[in-house]
């Protein structure tokens, strides 16, 4: 007899799927010295709780088959309509303030 299908609930309302594989090519390109990967960037400077206790989870996917020179794709759970095609070198905290994950100023 098999187990069954069972729900592990958690406290996050979203979830940011980050390319893996952009993130290797473009090697870093985030962060203050512009020498880390997009999604550690992120939780750095999020200061985000271990994923079990964050409100957001940001995983790294495989590949999300877009490939775009010079830039990360990724996808937010909340808009799974379009792919974000962030360029390397962009503040991370403007790559937070559009996905949502903090509140844009003014």
């Amino acid at each position: 007899m098999t187990k069954p299908i069972r729900i592990a609930r958690q406290p996050a309302t979203s979830l940011v799927a980050i390319c893996g594989k952009c993130s290797r090519k473009v090697g870093g390109g985030f962060g203050a010295d512009g020498d880390q990967p997009l999604g550690k960037a992120l939780r750095r400077a999020l200061q985000l709780p271990k994923p079990k206790h964050a409100r957001v989870r940001l995983v790294e996917a495989k590949c999300l088959k877009l490939c775009p020179k010079g830039a990360v794709a990724v996808v937010d759970s909340r808009d799974p309509g379009g792919i974000l095609v962030i360029p390397e070198r962009t503040p991370v905290l403007e790559v937070a303030a559009r996905l949502g994950l903090i509140a844009v100023p003014g």
